[in-house]
This record gives structure tokens, sequence and C-alpha cells, in this order.
């Protein structure tokens, strides 16, 4: 049901910069359409969003957005539901020029900003949308309920045994889970949930798996000769020229984005 290609840590949160590419609209005529990838901020890295992407729905009419954000430590610094309703505000008001145009308000597409919370107390599943109070008389106002969505996904510490209510929470736990071995996940893929372990989805949860794993094991193997802070701060550096974005390298070595770009710009180098 993907329509396109995913944009992945590519599309900017910020106002102004999330539909910035120039196209035309059905007439023919200029407008802003699709998500933008090139801007930045002076002395500032951009803030985006980790993956976004329209859906098709069943019906084969309807669209909607789709934004998917991943957390692996509570922030201390924000309240994430706070975060999540700028997110999905954002992808809303950002439609403007791109997916409808004027005051045709009617063609706003509906957004889901789901949110994947690592390291909980427990599963859990949250979703907050808009609801109506009737507070005098029964006027029934039209238009589309469905437009603000926030998914929060809580994943328990610990793997949970398998519990047909928790597919989703199971799957996901083993997927990311830093107990399993790649084979081990594979297998419970295949087993518990009959996935067809394809060769581009082996490669890809190999690279889940020795990714984090090597980055750190290198950068600690340096660090007894140069030090430990100086040795990230140079895997940092090495995996940027290798193509991971900011977002990427903060998330795989869970440090603050913060930290990564003052290493890129060489104002300092990470504590570790």
């Amino acid at each position: 049901m993907i329509e396109g290609t995913p944009m992945i840590g590519s599309v900017p949160v910020e106002p102004g910069l999330t539909n910035g590419r120039n196209g035309r609209n059905k007439e023919g005529n200029e407008r802003l359409v699709g998500f933008n990838t090139e801007n930045g901020e002076v002395n500032e890295g951009l803030v985006r969003f980790d993956i976004v992407f329209y859906v098709r729905t069943k019906d084969g009419l309807s669209q909607i957005i789709i934004n998917c954000e991943a957390q692996q430590k509570k922030p201390l610094q924000y309240s994430i539901l706070n975060r999540a309703g700028f997110y999905v505000s954002r992808l809303i008001s950002s439609q403007k020029g791109r997916d409808f145009e004027k005051s045709n308000f009617n063609d706003i597409l509906p957004v889901y900003s789901i949110w994947l919370l690592m390291n909980m107390e427990d599963n859990s599943l949250t979703h907050v949308h808009l609801t109506q109070d009737k507070l005098l008389g029964s006027y029934e106002p039209d238009g589309n309920m469905n437009m603000f969505n926030v998914i929060l996904i809580g994943l328990s510490k610990e793997l949970k045994e398998p519990e047909e209510e928790q597919e989703l929470h199971r799957l996901l736990g083993v997927l990311f889970s830093a107990e399993l071995d790649a084979e081990e996940k594979l297998g419970i893929m295949e087993r518990e949930f009959e996935i067809p372990v394809e060769d581009e989805i082996r490669r890809d949860i190999d690279n889940m798996c020795n990714l984090s794993e090597g980055i750190w094991e290198a950068a600690l193997l340096e660090g007894k000769a140069e030090g430990e802070a100086k040795a990230l701060a140079n895997m940092i550096l090495q995996m940027r020229q290798k193509g991971f974005t900011p977002k990427e390298i903060a998330n795989i070595l869970d440090k603050e984005e913060a930290e990564v770009e003052a290493v890129l710009s060489g104002k300092e180098i990470v504590s570790v």
C-alpha cells in the first residue's frame, strides 16, 4: 500500500521547509510539492522526521500520510506526546500547496505519527486522536475527525513471551532485541510470524545486529590508545563520510543529535 519511496531522515520538521521543492499542479501552474530535502539552518542542524511516506488505503481511492519515529529512551527535556502532536500538526499544515490548494481544506490527508518507545517498563499501545464533546445543542459539524492521529507503541525492556493479543509487540521486540543475534531473530520471524526470510531481509537484520555493536567495539578498541571520547568522535566522522546522516549516527550510537553535530562541525569531542 506504500506509494513511492519512503523518505528517511531527509524531511525537515521546521515550518516552511517541509514542503519546499517546486512542481506543478493539475492545471500546470507552479506550486510547492513534495518533501524538501535541501534546506539547512545556519549554526544549527535541522530536526528531521525519521520516516515519512504516503499510503493508499484499501479502497484504492484515498491516501494517508504516515510518519514513523523511534525513541530509545524517554526524553528528559520534553514530553513525548507534545513532540508527537507538533509533528502531526506540521504534516497537516505542510499539505497546503502540496496536497491541497487555496481553501480546499476537504482535501487534507489524514496523518498518522507512529512512535516506537523502547525500554519501557511494560508493553503498551495508545491511540491519541480527535474527539467531539457536545456542550450545547444537537449541531453535528461535518469534517474529517480522522485527520489527527498519534500512535504510541511502548516496548518492554525485556522481551515478552508470545501472546496472541500482543503479536505486534512480540515482533518489534524481537527485531530490536539486544539479546538475540541475527539468526535467532530470523528464526522467530519464520517460525512465529511466517515471514519469508529472503536475502534482503537477512541483510537488513544482519545490519541491525552488527552495525551498532561493531561501531562501538571499534571505538573502544581505538580508545585504549587514544581515549574513548576521541575514538568515538573519529567513528562519527567515518560514519558521516560513509553517507550516514547526523540523526542516523545519533540513533545508532545512542547520542543526542546535537552532540553529533558538534563533532561534525569540529567544535567538541562527544562524551562517552
